[in-house]
């Protein structure tokens, strides 16, 4: 039986490892920043969204960016309500 890591909750992310998801790269046909957003959305919490989107933002990248279907993250976030608490504010700070 393989050993596997314990969970861990609220743990304190760095600030390395929150802005490795500015460096994300995207699959074929899919846009990069559009990416980045999705990807962090699914694994940060909304206080490290923020963290993200401030360095994304000044970094000059597209908080409207669309995914092939022409969704913006907001649309995705949007379609899961439990999980979305506080995103779509973060968000919001950023349109």
């Amino acid at each position: 039986m393989a050993l596997s890591q314990p969970a861990t909750f609220n743990e304190e992310w760095s600030d390395e490892r929150v802005f490795a998801y500015l460096n994300q790269l995207p699959p074929e046909g899919v846009n990069g920043d559009f990416h980045v957003l999705s990807h962090a959305f699914k694994h940060m919490r909304p206080a490290d969204y923020q963290r993200l989107l401030t360095q994304f933002t000044a970094d000059g990248r597209d908080v409207n960016a669309q995914n092939p279907e022409g969704q913006r993250i907001h649309d995705i976030i949007a379609q899961y309500p439990r999980q979305s608490e506080g995103f779509l504010e973060v968000l919001a700070q950023f349109a």
